[in-house]
């Protein structure tokens, strides 16, 4: 894909410090092998460092110039600690503290919270959630943002032409439930969060060369269906306009009104983005992720993601089934997003 092409010149020429929390991964090993080797970002690996050495020893894996921190003997862990009872305000001690951190994804994170590194990859044998919850206790929502979503970016070549869609949320927000305070008021709607994941999902998508076309997805083109989702999509495009009234964005859609220009000008003809959209907000993770999916294996399109959005630093989580090319692939994205 020409945008790996354009974020390896950028990062060569301004290379970022990324944290590896799995060390000794041979996943890991290889493509921080890789990074090192083009001079594309400078490596923080995660481990004990015999044990880090020995697996790239075995894999036949070149780790020269990369930076070996073990959580479990490493001189600042004052400072860190310190630094993260500060943070977690009272909701843990000294004690629970150092013990967090001595856990890759902890002590990762603060890594980039205390400027030590710019940006953080893992999950490469632990869940998302495990990736998702020091972020947000410890790096937290970036100005403005109220949740942290994702999505995934697609790519294919079909007749010659490199084709790029992006898909949000596919992989973190459940569903869009009202939030309440604690006397039962609405303090932001479902459909308010819905509108925030698109405007992110749009501004991830403009840094992967697409020129956003939002369609906002239900099983309803234009009030065609009642119920379900309905009225969530509907109301989080006219919020999502509210917020960036210059966005082409339009809603509630189906996806075949979305995609196809003959559906669209039947169901909705003098819609800005139906029948070319390129960028799908999902209603729910059901739908995100049966749909990126979907479109991996029967459409043919390589799935870059999740990348995590709305959050102050760049961090990003791995599936547990990735290969050394998608870590790569991921940490370019992760340090070049930065």
């Amino acid at each position: 894909m020409a945008i790996f092409e354009e974020f390896e010149k950028k990062l060569q020429a301004d290379p970022k410090s990324i944290v590896f929390t799995e060390g000794t991964d041979a996943r890991i090993l290889s493509a921080a092998s890789k990074l090192l080797a083009a001079k594309t970002l400078k490596v923080i690996l995660l481990g004990e460092a015999e044990a880090v050495k020995k697996a790239a020893a075995d894999g036949g894996f070149d780790i020269t110039g990369a930076e070996l921190l073990d959580p479990k003997n490493y001189d600042g862990m004052d400072e860190m600690a310190a630094k993260m009872v500060e943070l977690r305000k009272g909701k843990m001690t000294d004690e629970q503290c150092r013990e967090a951190l001595s856990k890759g994804n902890y002590f990762g994170t603060m890594l980039v919270k205390m400027g030590k590194a710019d940006c953080l990859l893992g999950g490469a044998t632990y869940s998302t959630a495990d990736t998702v919850r020091p972020a947000l206790q410890l790096i937290k929502t970036k100005p403005g943002a109220h949740l942290v979503s994702s999505c995934f970016i697609l790519v294919r070549e079909k007749d010659g032409v490199e084709e790029k869609l992006a898909m949000g949320d596919c992989a973190i927000n459940i569903d869009y439930p009202d939030s309440v305070d604690k006397e039962g008021n609405v303090t932001l709607k479902g459909s308010q969060k819905l509108a925030e994941v698109a405007i992110e999902t749009a501004n991830t998508a403009k840094a992967f060369g697409i020129d956003p076309k939002v369609a906002v997805l239900s099983f309803s083109t234009k009030g065609s269906g009642k119920g379900g989702t309905v009225a969530l999509s509907r109301e989080a495009t006219e919020y999502a306009k509210e917020m960036n009234p210059e966005l082409a964005i339009d809603g509630e859609l189906q996806f075949d009104a979305a995609v196809s220009p003959v559906v669209a000008a039947t169901k909705c003809k003098g819609s800005p983005v139906a029948g070319q959209a390129n960028t799908f907000i999902f209603p729910s993770i059901e739908a995100g992720n049966i749909g990126y999916k979907i479109a991996q294996r029967l459409g043919g399109y390589a799935a870059y993601g999740p990348i995590l959005q709305g959050l102050n630093a760049p961090i990003n989580d791995l599936s547990r089934g990735c290969n050394a090319d998608e870590v790569y692939q991921m940490a370019i994205i992760t340090a070049g997003l930065k």
